[in-house]
């Protein structure tokens, strides 16, 4: 004889709750640990050698260190070049690559350890494995000039309609920059729609943090 089993309405509707959280995706924040990107890398050199970074720290090329866009400062990641499974751990303590198309710009040494130095880019993977504590407003950059007079005259041109334009200076060891930029805010969508905004109007954007520099 088969028994029969009498489940309360209340067990059956706690259990379908259990199993229904155990199947949930795990959510993670944007750049916490686990976050995964992939993309173009690049690298760069002597030309940054003893320049300041966005965090404040020198820069050293000889350091595993690397630049990203929107990554928290003080991100720690490895890197894997996916051509040949060669991989880094880095430091996230400078902000770039400002080049379409690539997603972090890697100090000499740390592309040299993945072999991607003399290709000067190469397709990798990036995977977080501590968050940044270093948490900044994004702003959209819409331009980057060796004279200053143009930079000028964008930031005019740009504060008749928006608010908040201004310019960031940058050195090299062989040039000084003036980085047009537009808009501070805590929240990525809100970038997001503004670098939209702009770019409808024919501007190159992209989006950044506001940090040191």
């Amino acid at each position: 004889m088969k028994k029969s089993y009498n489940l309360s309405p209340l067990f059956i509707v706690v259990l379908t709750i259990i199993i229904s959280a155990c199947t949930l995706p795990v959510y993670r924040p944007p750049f916490a640990a686990g976050y995964v990107e992939r993309g173009v890398a690049s690298w760069y050199g002597g030309d940054f050698q003893g320049r300041p970074t966005s965090s404040g720290e020198i820069y050293n090329m000889y350091d595993l260190t690397a630049a990203h866009k929107l990554m928290p400062l003080g991100t720690i990641a490895k890197v894997t070049n996916v051509g040949n499974g060669r991989f880094v751990v880095v430091k996230i303590n400078d902000r770039g690559p400002f080049v379409e198309g690539r997603i972090i710009d890697l100090s000499y040494s740390a592309a040299e350890s993945i072999d991607m130095v003399r290709g000067g880019t190469t397709s990798v993977e990036i995977e977080v494995l501590k968050w940044g504590e270093i948490i900044t407003d994004f702003t959209v950059q819409v331009g980057a000039f060796v004279m200053e007079e143009n930079a000028q005259r964008l930031r005019d041109r740009l504060a008749r309609k928006y608010p908040d334009v201004y310019i960031v200076q940058y050195e090299t060891n062989e040039k000084r920059f003036y980085r047009v930029r537009v808009g501070l805010t805590k929240e990525l969508r809100d970038a997001e729609e503004l670098a939209e905004a702009l770019s409808s109007e024919g501007f190159y954007t992209f989006i950044t943090r506001k940090d040191l520099r």
